[in-house]
């Protein structure tokens, strides 16, 4: 059974007060070359959140799933990836759930420098190929994706939707509407928002209203008309709540984002924790991973009761 609980490794500590340099103690945080150990296979394993619902739940089904197939587990809450990252190669964390081309594209700028072009890219296999290759070298394995995507999505007024007819931002394209869009005010020229909807969707983004990405203000401004859509994910499940729909992304703009474990290949490189997690891949999808995101925002309920109850309805743990 697992046992998630506050860690108290000395070397995570010190990651959260800023001494990186002091955890070095696995493999070097910029090595390069190739890794010949044969995977490992500990039976303590420590999971790394993001500190964020979702994360937290992805966390949370691992170490349930890593307990059913004889692992002790902890789970520490780790928020920024320049801490957490370094830290899953020395081994202090053993398992993370990550974002497929986020990660590729994270792991390409720290291996190639910050004006790498980037390596993520609409086709899954062309993405996980580019994060496996990058991955590897830092001791790092990355497990098969899931079939959940979170990724960047784009949101309107059902009204607005219904009255112009617009299923897709094609569509929205096609329409010459000028659009004030709700979003992080990074979106001004990050290429997968503001520009990539402009150069990809023809879009008239007339204006980037920073009210962040997804959130309550963001959303009330659409829903009032102030603005006519929103930045958000494709797991956000409270878009009923303020009568706003999804845009498809027809053109693929957006990145393969589809969630995968990465794991320290020296102590949970084997089949075993790799079999543990394989049936959360097929079980778990993006409207499942909505839902229990809504479960914990919205109605409040622990995300341990929320993650064991959808494993549970997926088959993947006893009932009762």
């Amino acid at each position: 059974m697992s046992r998630p609980r506050t860690p108290k490794a000395l070397c995570v500590l010190l990651l959260l007060a800023g001494t990186a340099a002091a955890c070095a103690t696995g493999p070097a945080l910029e090595r390069r070359g190739d890794v010949t150990a044969p995977p490992g296979d500990s039976k303590h394993l420590t999971i790394g959140s993001a500190g964020f619902t979702e994360s937290d739940l992805l966390a949370r089904m691992y170490a349930i799933l890593l307990g059913r197939a004889g692992y002790t587990t902890r789970i520490i809450s780790v928020t920024n990836r320049e801490i957490y990252e370094p830290a899953l190669e020395s081994g202090q964390i053993d398992v993370v759930p990550e974002y497929a081309a986020t990660f590729a594209d994270w792991l390409n700028a720290r291996t190639n420098g910050a004006d790498a072009a980037p390596v993520g890219s609409p086709d899954l296999g062309t993405t996980m190929r580019a994060l496996r290759s990058l991955a590897a070298p830092r001791g790092l394995t990355v497990l098969d994706p899931g079939r959940a995507v979170d990724q960047n999505a784009f949101a309107v007024a059902s009204s607005y939707a219904a009255r112009h007819r617009l299923k897709t931002l094609g569509d929205l394209g096609r329409s010459r509407l000028p659009v004030r869009l709700a979003a992080g005010d990074e979106c001004v020229q990050r290429p997968y928002c503001a520009p990539g909807l402009r150069k990809t969707y023809g879009i008239d983004i007339t204006a980037v209203d920073p009210k962040g990405v997804g959130t309550t203000q963001a959303k009330q401004a659409v829903q009032s008309g102030q603005d006519q859509m929103v930045l958000t994910t494709t797991t956000d499940a409270t878009l009923d709540d303020f009568g706003l729909v999804l845009l498809a992304d027809d053109r693929h703009l957006q990145n393969a984002d589809h969630l995968v474990p990465v794991v320290n290949r020296a102590r949970a490189g084997g089949a075993g924790v790799r079999d543990a997690l394989a049936p959360l891949a097929t079980a778990l999808t993006t409207a499942g991973l909505a839902s229990m995101n809504e479960q914990v925002d919205s109605w409040r309920r622990l995300p341990e009761d929320v993650a064991r109850d959808y494993l549970r309805k997926a088959g993947l743990i006893p009932a009762g």
